[in-house]
C-alpha cells in the first residue's frame, strides 16, 4: 500500500466517525415559522406552520410580553405529560438575555449572579426573574386547532401541532441546541 492510499483510507476512517457522531441540533425560523431538525447543515426533518409568542419575537424579552426569545438555548428538561402534550423546556434566560437586560437596568446584580450560577451548573436559572421563564417547545395540547392554524398564539414559546411534536420526539434529549432566529 502506497502512503498515498494509507492517508486515503486513513482520513475515510477518521471522517466517518466524526460526521456520524455530530449531534442533532434545532433550528427555528421564526419568519418562516418553520422548525428543521438538523445534523450539522443538513436537514433531516423540517416542521411547518409553526407558532410563536402572539407578541412576535425579541431579542430582549420581559415577562409577560409575549414575546419568542431569539438566541441560542439548550432543552434543559422534558415534561411528557405537559397541558400542550409534550414540553421541551428551555436554559432561558441564558446570559444572551441576561447580559444586556442588566446593562439596561431590568434586572439587578444579584439576579444577574443567580442566572449566571445556575446555567454554569447546568441547572435551570430562576423563572421569576423580569425576563420571564418557562419557555421552550411544546404541543397544542387540548387547545384549539383553529387558532394554532391562524395567529401566533402562544405566550412566548414555540408550538408545533400535537402530531409534530410527537414526530419530534425521536430526536429531542436533554442538553440538545435549539437557534430561535
Amino acid at each position: 500500500m502506497t502512503i498515498r492510499a494509507a492517508l486515503l483510507l486513513l482520513c475515510m476512517l477518521v471522517a466517518v466517525p466524526v460526521q456520524s457522531q455530530q449531534e442533532s441540533w434545532l433550528h427555528v425560523d421564526t419568519d418562516a415559522a418553520t422548525l428543521a431538525v438538523m445534523r450539522g447543515d443538513r436537514v433531516l426533518k423540517e416542521f411547518d406552520d409553526i407558532s410563536i409568542g402572539r407578541g412576535g419575537t425579541s431579542a430582549l424579552r420581559v415577562r409577560d410580553d409575549a414575546t419568542t426569545p431569539l438566541g441560542v438555548f439548550h432543552i434543559l428538561w422534558i415534561n411528557t405529560d405537559s397541558m400542550y402534550h409534550r414540553f421541551y423546556g428551555f436554559n432561558y434566560p441564558t446570559l444572551e438575555q441576561a447580559t444586556p437586560a442588566r446593562e439596561q437596568g431590568l434586572i439587578d446584580g444579584s439576579t444577574y449572579k443567580a442566572i449566571s450560577t445556575a446555567l454554569q451548573a447546568d441547572r435551570l436559572p430562576p423563572q421569576n426573574t423580569p425576563l420571564g421563564g418557562n419557555l421552550g417547545i411544546h404541543g397544542v395540547g387540548n387547545g384549539d386547532m383553529r387558532i394554532h392554524e391562524a395567529f401566533n398564539w402562544t405566550n412566548g414559546c414555540i408550538a408545533l401541532t400535537n402530531e409534530q411534536i410527537d414526530a419530534l420526539d425521536r430526536w429531542v434529549h436533554v442538553g440538545m441546541k435549539v437557534v430561535v432566529y
